[in-house]
């Protein structure tokens, strides 16, 4: 068993564990979801053939601090101070003041940041749901306000850049700061990069040949040709930032938001 799946193995036995007290404390509650019927998108790469997306839900806004907070504080193993290095690296919750405390500086409604892909897996997992795909994001993220593939309308990709180039100093503002698109969901683009369940999928394909072209599409010249639309630079971007992120990684502009399988 690799190191990622024997991670990957206790933090299913750990949330499990306590899932209920989690639940109890308040992070689930009064968390609204979007329903999502089934879909189809084109990723970025692969053999240009659209992907079928089932029906599932998504949070309309990304978990907070006050959220993130209750969990933690409902389960002290994941207090940055008791956190295994190997669920959650040095940078893990830095922007609090304290071990359970958010100071006067963050904003409760801020998205929550500097979280571990383990971290984030374990806060949806115990309130009985589970970080998004990224078939399932990309397929959210493709919609603007008034169209579920909003792609072909006037400057949706630039919008988009024009968001991710903004420099951004201090604390995040609130959830709800971008706009609501077509499906009810917040802040897709804007306002932090976010975590998915299979972030670094599109590099993994169990031959180490095939993976090293998947890197020369994306980093090389061949980068906008290998695309489904070279026009989406946007996409490129999270691609690339997705497979620079190890799973402990905790980064100041990435957060989560929380999915699951429809009924």
């Amino acid at each position: 068993m690799t190191a990622l799946g024997f991670a990957v193995s206790c933090l299913c036995a750990l949330t499990l564990a306590s899932a209920a007290g989690a639940q109890q404390a308040g992070t689930c509650a009064d968390a609204p979801m979007a329903s999502i019927a089934a879909g189809r998108y084109r990723p970025l790469y692969g053999d240009g053939e659209p992907i079928d997306v089932e029906a599932f839900e998504i949070d309309t806004h990304a978990v907070t601090n006050a959220r993130f907070l209750a969990f933690v504080r409902a389960r002290p193993r994941w207090r940055r101070d008791r956190v295994s290095r190997l669920f959650a690296g040095e940078g893990y919750l830095r922007d609090w003041s304290g071990d359970d405390e958010l100071g006067e500086v963050l904003r409760p409604d801020a998205p929550v940041s500097h979280v571990s892909w383990f971290a984030a897996r374990a806060f949806c997992a115990a309130c009985g749901r589970r970080l998004p795909t990224l078939d399932e994001w990309e397929l959210v993220a493709l919609a603007d306000e008034q169209h579920r593939d909003g792609s072909e309308q006037p400057r949706f990709h630039q919008r988009i850049l024009d968001w991710y180039s903004q420099p951004r100093a201090g604390p995040l503002p609130p959830v709800g700061s971008t706009f609501r698109n077509v499906y009810g969901v917040y802040d897709m683009h804007g306002l932090i990069w976010e975590w998915v369940e299979d972030f670094n999928s599109v590099f993994v394909t169990g031959e180490s040949r095939a993976d090293g072209s998947i890197d020369r599409q994306l980093y090389c010249a061949g980068a906008a040709a290998g695309a489904a639309d070279a026009r989406d630079y946007a996409a490129f971007l999270r691609y690339a930032m997705r497979s620079g992120l190890d799973a402990n990684y905790a980064v100041g502009n990435l957060g989560f938001r929380c999915a699951r399988s429809a009924p």
